[in-house]
């Protein structure tokens, strides 16, 4: 019985560290993250198209007069809005690339990304041995 015990306590232990992600992970979703912000204030597109998934989903829920609304944008329209100048009007005081990571799990991540007038919450998956962007849910900073 003891063995079994001390067995069990073993393998609780060592869990953890089986999927535990690797320094070069967290690194390889932080780039990502910073490909993404970094490439919209740079306008540079290639920096940004290489920060997302194809299927990128990029989402904010509004509201007008005809009530509340989803706006998307996919991938696609996103390099194209870098590549047209992206974030790089707006005044270098205003701009933030705060990357925080929330969670990692196994190939996927959670993060929140503080570009300074908006949030994005930003889902990644590990893609061909590197991490890039899948989702994105943003909400603009109020007064």
């Amino acid at each position: 019985m003891t063995r079994i015990w001390l067995g069990l306590i073993v393998l609780l232990a060592l869990a953890p560290a089986a999927s535990a992600q690797s320094a070069a992970d967290s690194a390889g979703i932080r780039q990502a993250a910073l490909d993404y912000i970094d490439g919209w204030w740079a306008g540079d597109g290639d920096r940004m198209a290489r920060a997302l998934h194809p299927e990128l989903a990029k989402r904010i829920q509004q509201s007008g007069d005809q009530g509340t609304f989803v706006r998307d944008m996919t991938a696609s329209e996103l390099v194209f809005g870098t590549r047209r100048g992206g974030g790089t009007n707006t005044p270098a005081g205003e701009r933030r690339s705060d990357v925080r990571i929330l969670d990692i799990f196994q190939n996927t991540a959670s993060l929140r990304v503080d570009a300074g007038g908006w949030i994005d919450y930003m889902h990644m998956v590990k893609r061909d041995g590197r991490w890039v962007i899948l989702n994105v849910l943003w909400e603009v900073r109020r007064p």
